[in-house]
């Protein structure tokens, strides 16, 4: 069976969609293809998402990741939004929710901590989910 795409979506693509591709890269890769991408982009990677990811999760994102427009990722079978408060623009998949997590940027490395842990339980669950076949005729 073929791995599904999985695209994290956030506006800046610069922190918690970027920390979603990392993670579900190294905590789900076996279950799904990980993408990130935004309606629009930044210079580079929140410095402290990347310090973050690399201290507890030994994931160096500036090695293999950068900020993209969704133009520049492949279909998708499902859209994760990340709660970015805004209207994402509406994208072809098969399923798609929103995580509404809080952008930790400019906050404390708790904040980012926390954040990473609820990514890192989200796609926990959503591997689970996934390798379950609650996402039958894809």
């Amino acid at each position: 069976m073929k791995k599904l795409k999985v695209g994290f979506i956030c506006v800046h693509n610069s922190c918690r969609s970027q920390m979603a591709e990392a993670l579900g890269r190294l905590l789900a890769g076996e279950v799904f293809e990980s993408y990130s991408a935004g309606t629009h982009v930044k210079p580079a990677i929140n410095p402290d998402a990347v310090r973050i990811i690399k201290e507890h999760y030994g994931v160096d994102m500036r090695a293999k990741q950068h900020s993209k427009l969704l133009s520049d990722i492949p279909a998708l079978d499902i859209v994760i939004t990340m709660g970015c408060n805004v209207d994402c623009p509406m994208l072809p998949c098969r399923h798609r929710e929103d995580w509404g997590l809080e952008d930790p940027s400019g906050q404390s490395d708790e904040v980012f901590l926390a954040t990473a842990k609820q990514i890192e339980d989200n796609i926990q669950r959503l591997a689970r989910r996934i390798g379950a076949g609650k996402f039958t005729g894809f």
